[in-house]
């Protein structure tokens, strides 16, 4: 059974966590500057390189890479793995991406896929792998090592148990030397267990409103 969501000017929004899948700003823009800018995306992209995801949503943020990705000029296939608890139906994740028009062939190959029930996808650049369950299940037998991480649950205040130290300590373990991680989430907490982990944590600016965020990196030598 598919996750049940809300509308709110074509935005959808979790009845779960009462919290929008997107910035109601402009999710694309917001993808762009938290995710891809905060992991220097396409600086760091490399033949092989590997970004992991807590949250999967409406796809938006492994479409924004792929497309990235293509438009960057990378030889080979992006892999993504992304941890979802709750995923969309194919009508919903197609409805939440007309949004954005300039991703829709994209869109349209990864709906058409979705629809199909594989949560193992393969696409002309990208290899996409969405792991349904609670990611505190999920997350530890994972026995991938991410280059960059996309931390884009909902808000800690609205499901804490996506950002508890638990699972922060195995994005940490689950980070390749020299690896980022970054999230729009500026909250204390959530810097503390990042570093607790093994990262190099900082606080940056956030996207339109929000005025921070935080980027991590995980040092070389480990």
């Amino acid at each position: 059974m598919s996750e049940r969501i809300d509308w709110r000017e074509e935005v959808p929004v979790s009845s779960r966590y009462d919290d929008p899948y997107y910035s109601l700003n402009g999710g694309l823009d917001e993808t762009r500057h938290v995710f891809l800018d905060g992991n220097d995306l396409p600086a760091r992209f490399r033949p092989g390189f590997h970004i992991a995801e807590l949250g999967f949503g409406t796809g938006l943020n492994a479409l924004a890479a792929w497309a990235l990705w293509r438009e960057s000029g990378q030889d080979g296939t992006l892999a993504f793995t992304s941890f979802e608890a709750h995923p969309l139906g194919a009508d919903e994740m197609a409805r939440a991406l007309a949004a954005f028009p300039t991703l829709a062939p994209l869109a349209a190959d990864l709906c058409e896929a979705w629809a199909t029930g594989t949560r193992e996808i393969a696409l002309p650049g990208l290899s996409l792998h969405v792991i349904e369950g609670p990611a505190e299940k999920t997350l530890p037998p994972w026995r991938g090592r991410a280059d960059a991480w996309f931390l884009d649950g909902f808000s800690p205040a609205k499901n804490p148990a996506l950002w508890s130290d638990t699972i922060l300590s195995q994005v940490g373990g689950h980070t390749a030397p020299g690896g980022t991680a970054a999230t729009y989430s500026a909250a204390g907490h959530v810097r503390r267990a990042l570093a607790d982990a093994g990262f190099e944590v900082a606080r940056i600016p956030g996207f339109e409103r929000k005025r921070h965020m935080t980027r991590a990196w995980m040092p070389q030598g480990l």
